[in-house]
């Protein structure tokens, strides 16, 4: 069991090569198609102080934009060809001119997603459109620290929610090939006193029945936020990969008044995995 086709999306130069050793690694375990892609915005109309279009201008950014765009296909390419990798290369001009919202065709023919947070001159790839209109579980890799594609420990935050749910089944290949799940529950609260009517124990035992090896854990987030939470159970238990639901609540809450999904996003805390 393994993801067969990968889009890896590439935003700009910086981590473009982050981005890909995830997904070569992806595509090279399940002999994979890895499938880049990266946008550019289409020319702006710019006008001059007396109401023309001013070519100087214009032509300038294309400059810039033609630049980046043949640099990171050069780049693909030749990491393609070094990694003998099955692959293709989708460069786009789109009106946004961002990768991850003009990756949506690519990434809802895809089996998985792989996309960075790095904030470059292009600006940080739109993750959140991503998540919320792929269909397809999107692998965040973190600007700020090394991401391992071949986790040793996953873990699953848990909720209950069909968030939560998607994502669980979405990331059952890392778990088979991990030594060891944890089901991670934050302020949990019991229902019943059959232990397998806990929270987190009927996911356990479910990804248990595939042959993944699953043990639960609680944490309290005390005067933190669950998202604190959780990044400090993955820094005591040296996790791997990160695998949650996206948006359980309104994605306009979060944007407003902040929430798990956005504050992972900013700052993952290792490799993570998002689906809704």
């Amino acid at each position: 069991m393994g993801y067969k086709t990968i889009v890896a999306v590439l935003q700009d130069e910086k981590g473009a090569t982050a981005v890909l050793d995830v997904a070569v690694a992806l595509a090279g375990d399940s002999q994979g198609h890895l499938v880049g892609v990266h946008a550019e915005p289409l020319p702006m109309p710019i006008a001059s102080p007396m109401g023309f279009p001013d070519a100087t201008i214009i032509g300038a950014g294309e400059d810039v934009n033609r630049d980046r765009e043949e640099k990171l296909g050069k780049l693909f390419e030749e990491r393609m060809r070094r990694e003998d990798v099955s692959s293709e290369w989708r460069s786009l001009r789109t009106f946004s001119g961002d990768s991850a919202l003009s990756a949506l065709e690519s990434a809802r023919c895809g089996d998985i997603v792989v996309a960075g947070n790095a904030q470059g001159d292009g600006g940080a790839p739109d993750i959140d459109t991503l998540i919320q209109s792929a269909g397809r579980p999107v692998l965040i890799v973190p600007s700020e620290r090394p991401a391992n594609v071949r986790a040793k420990r996953v873990m699953l935050a848990w909720n209950g929610s069909r968030e939560a749910a998607r994502a669980a089944f979405d990331a059952l290949p890392f778990m088979l090939a991990a030594e060891e799940t944890i089901v991670l529950t934050v302020n949990p609260a019991a229902r019943s006193v059959d232990p397998g009517a806990r929270p987190g124990h009927q996911i356990a035992a479910a990804l248990a029945r595939h042959g993944a090896t699953v043990t639960v854990e609680d944490a309290s987030s005390g005067k933190g936020s669950v998202a604190e939470a959780m990044s400090r159970v993955v820094e005591d238990r040296k996790a791997d990969l990160l695998v949650l639901g996206a948006f359980s609540h309104s994605r306009f809450k979060e944007m407003f008044f902040g929430g798990t999904t956005r504050s992972i996003i900013d700052k993952p805390p290792c490799l993570t995995l998002m689906a809704r």
